[in-house]
Formats: structure tokens, C-alpha cells, sequence
């Protein structure tokens, strides 16, 4: 009984009871620190916020402008090269914190989007646009240029790698 009505709830609710739980608890024994891990909560939500927001404004646009059909011609199974192009360009301009980026992706990844092209976003999000002027600085033009190109290039081949691996042990995945 207890556990269909554990079920009905969901996780992400249950995590949110019990973390206001653990508060409340905190609050009931020592106030002072509470009330601290609430402002140092309200000051990260804050800082947060835009980001998040230009996620969720883009996961409402892809909902509404991208359907099934167009994700799967472009970045499916049978998508041609380009779609490994699109994959890098959107990993290298992608900003905000990592975490936020894992609802869109996963959406793109239930509308057809294959996972080797999911680990391509991830790995180019190391090379940071607004940083490659301090490293051309410190640097050089040549080695941050080559460091640039075997990053791209070794995405690809990690993304190469997670679709063998996945055909290998699940069959024929996403």
C-alpha cells in the first residue's frame, strides 16, 4: 500500500519532502543554521535563474518548433555528416552550468537524437569561446589552435566509441 502510494507521488517529489523535512528539522534545532543554508540556497537559486530560464525557453521551443521527424532526419540514426558538425558547434557555443543542459538533451534524446552525438555536445562544451583569448595570451595562436582541433577531433572519436559501445551491449539504441 505504501509503496503504490510512494509510486503515485514520484521521486522528484519525494525528494523535495524530504529535503524540506531535513529543513524544517534543522530549523527546530538550530535556527541560526537553517536559516543560513536558506540564504546561501536563495543566493544560488538567484544566480541560477537566467540560465535556467533560457533552458526551459528553449526546451518550450523545441517542444513547439522541433517534432520527432526533424530530429531524427538531422541528428538520428540515419543522419548524414553534418549532423556531427552540429553536435561540435552546439558544444563549443552552449553556456551555463552543465546540469542545465541535461533536460534539453535528454528531450532531443527521446525525439530521436543518437547518444554519440550527445557525447559530442558534452565534450566540446570544454572548448570555452570567451577563453581563448586569455589562452592565445599565455599560450600562442599555434598551440591553442591545435589544442582546439584535437579536442573537436577527439570528441568525434569519443562519440564513435560511446555508439559502438552502446550497439555492443544494448542492440541498437537511440
Amino acid at each position: 500500500m505504501l509503496k503504490e502510494i510512494l509510486k503515485k507521488i514520484g521521486g522528484g517529489w519525494l525528494f523535495l519532502i524530504a529535503v524540506t523535512l531535513l529543513y524544517l528539522g534543522t530549523a527546530f534545532f538550530d535556527t541560526q543554521a537553517a536559516w543560513q543554508g536558506l540564504t546561501i540556497f536563495s543566493k544560488l537559486f538567484i544566480k541560477i535563474l537566467p540560465t535556467l530560464a533560457i533552458v526551459f525557453g528553449l526546451l518550450f521551443l523545441s517542444n513547439l518548433l522541433i517534432d520527432t521527424k526533424t530530429v531524427v532526419r538531422h541528428l538520428g540514426k540515419g543522419a548524414k555528416k553534418g549532423a556531427w558538425l552540429i553536435a561540435v558547434i552546439g558544444g563549443i557555443i552552449s553556456a551555463g552550468p552543465i546540469y542545465l543542459w541535461y533536460p534539453l538533451l535528454s528531450d532531443l534524446k527521446d525525439k530521436g537524437m543518437r547518444m554519440s552525438l550527445i557525447a559530442v555536445f558534452l565534450y566540446n562544451r570544454a572548448v570555452k569561446i570567451p577563453l581563448l583569448p586569455v589562452m592565445i595570451y599565455y599560450f600562442g595562436v599555434r598551440i591553442v589552435a591545435i589544442l582546439t582541433a584535437y579536442m573537436i577531433i577527439f570528441s568525434i572519436l569519443n562519440g564513435l566509441i560511446v555508439e559502438k559501445i552502446l550497439n555492443i551491449k544494448g542492440g541498437n539504441r537511440k
